[in-house]
């Protein structure tokens, strides 16, 4: 695709376009971004760009005042807003995927897109083979069951695509992803891990107070000590960020193969004064 029928002024308001972008060297074309694409991308940070709302709060004139021929967002998106946005003469990419097979497709749109279709084809590949890696080296291990959650009140279990990557990890996934949830359905499920990812919260999950408030002393995770906080961005941006949080559940689930990395953070261990066992 020639260059000149690209977009070259790109508002990123999904913090995995703007990893897809810098991914493939095509950063300097977002002209504009959300604080939260700062914080997953800080190279964003080497030339002034314009800091705008996020996809939930975002302002139709303030994007259309940056001149963009391309505005990427999440869905669901504010239907007054791209109307605006597409009466400007801006075209507008909303994406919303659910699986890593989405993610993929996703990579695909937005690098083809800005000409880099051969770029992005790599980065998927490279995703792929990093995953069936940690597949094979989990396989025949035992299968721990594992609750995460994207979000804390109320209860929210973490995307499909978390879902995969914790089979990938040797674990067994439990409750419906993308689905609010019940502390007491959570904890008559007693996973055997707990893994906290909440959206917008880096990696400042409190987890001793959800852990006491929720009443899960009980569970094997709490008794094992085995509930941990992972960085927000690691688990909750489709995209090739993904892969720390696959290393990061690799390791909660299986630390006998795999080595401690960063981004995840471990509860400290339950006093035994306030265990409550839970019937067999």
């Amino acid at each position: 695709m020639p260059s000149f029928h690209t977009p070259r002024r790109i508002v990123s308001l999904q913090p995995s376009a703007t990893v897809i972008l810098a991914a493939v060297g095509e950063l300097d074309r977002v002209i504009a971004c959300t604080k939260y694409c700062a914080d997953v991308v800080p190279e964003i940070a080497s030339r002034p760009r314009i800091i705008l709302a996020d996809s939930w709060t975002a302002n139709a004139e303030q994007i259309i005042a940056t001149q963009p021929d391309l505005v990427i967002a999440a869905v669901p998106y504010q239907e007054k807003a791209v109307v605006e946005i597409l009466k400007a003469g801006a075209r507008f990419l909303g994406l919303a995927p659910k699986t890593l097979a989405d993610i993929y497709t996703d990579i695909a749109i937005v690098t083809g897109a800005v000409g880099a279709g051969n770029r992005g084809d790599a980065v998927i590949a490279s995703m792929q083979q990093q995953i069936e890696h940690v597949r094979t080296r989990t396989a025949g291990s035992p299968r721990p069951r594992v609750f995460c959650e994207e979000w804390g009140k109320p209860l929210i279990a973490s995307q499909a695509w978390v879902a995969e990557l914790v089979e990938a990890a040797g674990g067994e996934f439990v409750g419906a992803p993308g689905r609010q949830i019940s502390a007491q359905d959570v904890a008559g499920m007693d996973p055997d891990i707990v893994i906290a990812a909440w959206c917008g919260a880096g990696d400042r999950v409190p987890l001793e107070k959800i852990v006491l408030e929720r009443n899960w002393q009980g569970t094997h995770a709490a008794r094992a000590a085995r509930v941990y906080c992972i960085r927000d961005e690691y688990l909750n941006t489709p995209a090739p960020t993904l892969l720390r949080g696959l290393d990061a559940l690799a390791f909660a689930i299986h630390p006998e193969r795999f080595a401690v990395t960063a981004g995840i953070r471990q509860i400290t261990p339950v006093r035994s004064s306030t265990v409550v066992d839970l019937p067999l």
